[in-house]
């Protein structure tokens, strides 16, 4: 990064953080006004849920491209780099881009802190949101893939109306801020589904599916739903990944290859086909169409392999929901004997609830913490719990991400199995973190490298992106 990048950065995310709740929209719509509306430049495609928003998000922006059509997607969070958050065509924009953006519209966001509006400045979410909604309108591109940061109702994304809204499984989290209930969660969420849209619905709980096709009758929405109109009717775990059968907009398409493993993977594919012939006007996607957008889907940090010799997988599962589901997927690709987890999790989270999703899976632990936010968990404190469910001799407590990456390395070689595995989870700030030690930035169309024997000495990361530590390459 130069340091000019580097210290827009550090000023951003020294803003209010996106843990944070300032619920309104005043702020993101104020700036959005000075700027032109560049949130009405191109029609949206919104997702909101508790898991699956990010690899759903990059499977529709990959069909999109697909059929012709260029693409913004914005994401959150980032695993390394701010500038993840905002991809034209597929490819995060540059830093100078990323610094030229925030450089015009820098005097604007000033003169909207000036206001307080709801007695807070703009904060990192809202600023970046703008800033996407800039690069998007300058680029310019034809349809804009939008990922809320939490919730629906009040995030900022949801000053944009989508044409189309997707909601994927909702669960429990975040319930100090979204409420106690999957309903209460469901509500805000609900949010992103506007006026005359197509709501296309995964599979939910009963208490969250009512109250979404509430919202959708009230504000007129179309609705297709999972199992009903649309679907996974099969899949066969294949080399490096799947094959699918899925339900379209005109009748069962099969012989897919999705070049992923995992059930809940296999899913987010069947919805983001539906949203984007939903988005398309219910005109059905070609086989051809589908493979082609399938075989360049890339997801970082979701069931991916970074190295091997031994196996090396990361997974940014932070809650219960999405722990049980890489677990399952995991017990399903690979056949680890010994598994080794480094787990790393959020204070704020349901941090049992994740310990205990991977009771049946993990042999040992290495437990860590983050090193680039206060929200992270301390290690010993997080020891203490995954202790209490696996057995104090089963806990190895490394501080240090690299320390923790190196110990389950030489616990998973030291066992003698047959086919030792790391996994790396807990939470996607973990996963960032062990991926920048990992992986060399700019391979990820290499395949997985050499065994990991070292990894250099990190440091501390001091800012949302860390700093470049190199390492092997990834898949």
């Amino acid at each position: 990064m130069s340091s000019s990048h580097a210290e827009i950065t550090a000023a951003l995310t020294a803003r209010w953080p996106e843990q944070r709740v300032a619920p309104s929209l005043a702020r993101i719509t104020a700036l959005l006004e000075l700027m032109g509306d560049p949130h009405r430049a191109a029609p949206v495609i919104h997702l909101t849920g508790t898991n699956g928003k990010g690899s759903t998000a990059i499977v529709i922006e990959s069909l999109l491209r697909a059929s012709g059509l260029r693409t913004g997607r914005f994401s959150s969070p980032h695993l390394s780099r701010v500038n993840e958050r905002i991809s034209i065509d597929g490819e995060p924009i540059s830093d100078e881009r990323f610094d030229q953006i925030w450089t015009e519209i820098e005097p604007l966001v000033a003169m909207v802190d000036e206001q307080r509006l709801d007695g807070v400045a703009m904060t990192f979410f809202e600023v970046v949101t703008a800033m996407a909604f800039a690069a998007f309108a300058d680029a310019p591109v034809d349809v804009v893939v939008l990922e809320v940061g939490m919730a629906g109702t009040w995030d900022a994304t949801n000053v944009a109306d989508g044409s189309v809204a997707v909601i994927t499984p909702i669960d429990l989290d975040h319930t100090h801020l979204l409420g106690s209930t999957v309903a209460e969660i469901a509500r805000e969420k609900a949010g992103i589904i506007k006026p005359g849209a197509m709501a296309v619905l995964a599979g939910q709980p009963v208490e969250a599916a009512t109250v979404l096709l509430e919202r959708a009758l009230e504000v007129g929405a179309l609705v297709q739903r999972e199992g009903v109109d649309f679907g996974l009717l099969e899949r066969t775990p294949a080399v490096g990944g799947q094959v699918l059968r899925i339900n379209g907009a005109e009748g069962p398409v099969g012989d897919l290859h999705l070049p992923v493993h995992g059930a809940y993977l296999a899913q987010n594919a069947a919805l983001a086909v539906a949203a984007v012939e939903a988005f398309l006007g219910m005109k059905a996607l070609a086989p051809d169409v589908i493979q082609q957008g399938f075989d360049a889907v890339r997801l970082p940090g979701r069931m991916e392999v970074v190295r091997r010799s031994p196996t090396i997988v990361l997974d940014a599962a932070h809650n219960p929901h999405g722990a049980r589901a890489t677990a399952a997927a995991l017990a399903e690709a690979f056949d680890f004997h010994p598994l080794v987890g480094v787990l790393a999790v959020m204070g704020d989270k349901d941090v049992d609830g994740i310990v205990e999703a991977w009771t049946e899976s993990f042999e040992q632990v290495v437990v860590t913490q983050v090193a680039s936010t206060s929200r992270g968990m301390p290690a010993e404190e997080l020891g203490e719990v995954v202790a209490s469910r696996f057995g104090a001799e089963r806990v190895h407590v490394e501080p240090r991400m690299d320390a923790a990456l190196e110990r389950a390395v030489a616990l998973a070689e030291a066992d003698g199995g047959p086919v030792p595995g790391v996994l790396v989870t807990g939470s996607v700030i973990a996963v960032g973190e062990a991926r920048t030690l990992l992986v060399r930035p700019g391979s990820e169309d290499d395949q997985p490298g050499e065994p990991l024997l070292e990894v250099a000495d990190s440091g501390q990361f001091g800012d949302a992106d860390g700093p470049d530590l190199g390492g092997g390459t990834v898949r």
